[in-house]
């Protein structure tokens, strides 16, 4: 110090600080009121800029008072050196965490943009979290004057006996930015493994990719495994699918009226239905002679996936009650089998819709 600490050096100090104060609060009100304009815009980037932002400018707002009330005080070179170098680090580390915030933000705002869903892929978001943090750390360390250098040929040393630890965790980090990258399977669609797993991808981050089914629970898949796996992605190319159901009516049908009728009801659950496709055609083909009917297909448009089960419920009762009402059999299997012991013939027996 080099001169002895008086009223005024205090009132000065205090002002400052006061000044930093004022300042960070009416900086953060200013990004409130960005904030609540930012929510109005389509682009998602600048919510996330802002609500980034409203730690750092008032941090960096008080940082700066502190910095002028330090130096308005009569401290030594090596106190003030102390007190900058630590208003320093602390201006670095909330700066870091505010750019790790902001990129992770727009980086899962990208991967929201582009799979169409809510669930974003982690993977991506975390490892950019970690370069920024790590990025941060470094430059903290050279502001302290530690050498960094030695630092980084131990991490790269250790770095090939961690990567030969974790073979198994390596494997599966690269085998979900392969995923990611190549597109073949975002969030939101849905998945059905070789291996009998099915459901909607809620998420893919860096070890496994978390798959929702139908009875909403969670099956967690290493992303090792599913990139070496064959499967059916059920939402690409395109999410709208298609559903066959097979329908069979007696020979003494009138096939004309029977195509008809199905395409009337058929029409009737496209337009109705949650889930079903409205434009969508009927399509019926008649493809079999069976032993007791006229087999065909019908081809219903579909939704998504786990749309089809409802559709088809639907489908098929709506069929069922029209075909009563227009006289049209749907027949039960029917066979005639003679048996014949010591050269008389058995009388045929009826049993569950079969002769026998």
């Amino acid at each position: 110090m080099n001169r002895d600490l008086t009223a005024h050096d205090m009132i000065i100090a205090g002002v400052w600080v006061a000044i930093g104060l004022v300042a960070g609060f009416l900086l953060r009100m200013l990004l409130r009121w960005l904030g609540k304009h930012a929510t109005r815009t389509r682009w998602s980037g600048d919510d996330v800029l802002v609500h980034a932002l409203r730690t750092l400018v008032p941090l960096a707002a008080l940082t700066g008072g502190l910095a002028a009330a330090a130096a308005a005080l009569p401290l030594t070179g090596r106190v003030n050196n102390t007190v900058n170098q630590v208003l320093t680090v602390l201006l670095i580390l909330a700066s870091t965490v505010t750019a790790a915030r902001v990129i992770t933000g727009l980086v899962r705002a990208v991967t929201q943009s582009r799979s169409g869903v809510a669930g974003s892929a982690t993977i991506f978001v975390n490892i950019t979290r970690v370069v920024v943090l790590a990025i941060g750390i470094l430059v903290v360390l050279q502001t302290l004057g530690i050498s960094i250098a030695p630092l980084l040929t131990a991490l790269g040393v250790g770095g090939l006996a961690v990567a030969l630890a974790l073979q198994d965790t390596l494997a599966n980090l690269f085998a979900g930015i392969h995923i990611l990258a190549s597109k073949t399977i975002q969030p939101g669609d849905y998945i059905r493994l070789t291996s009998g797993e099915e459901g909607y991808v809620v998420d893919i981050n860096w070890r496994n990719t978390v798959v929702r089914n139908l009875s909403n629970n969670l099956v967690i898949i290493p992303n090792a495994q599913l990139s070496s796996t064959n499967m059916t992605n059920y939402s690409r190319p395109e999410q709208e699918m298609t559903l066959t159901v097979q329908v069979g009516v007696g020979y003494d049908s009138d096939l004309e009226q029977v195509e008809r009728v199905t395409s009337e009801v058929v029409s009737e659950v496209m337009t109705e239905i949650e889930g079903a496709v409205p434009e969508h055609e009927p399509a019926i083909r008649f493809h079999t002679f069976g032993d007791s009917r006229i087999s065909f297909t019908v081809i219903l448009g579909v939704g998504e996936f786990s749309d089809q089960y409802r559709i088809k419920h639907e489908f098929i009762k709506r069929l069922h009650t029209r075909y009563r009402v227009e006289g049209i059999r749907i027949p039960s299997p029917a066979r005639t089998i003679a048996l014949q012991q010591g050269g008389a013939a058995a009388i045929p027996q009826q049993w569950d819709g079969v002769t026998s």
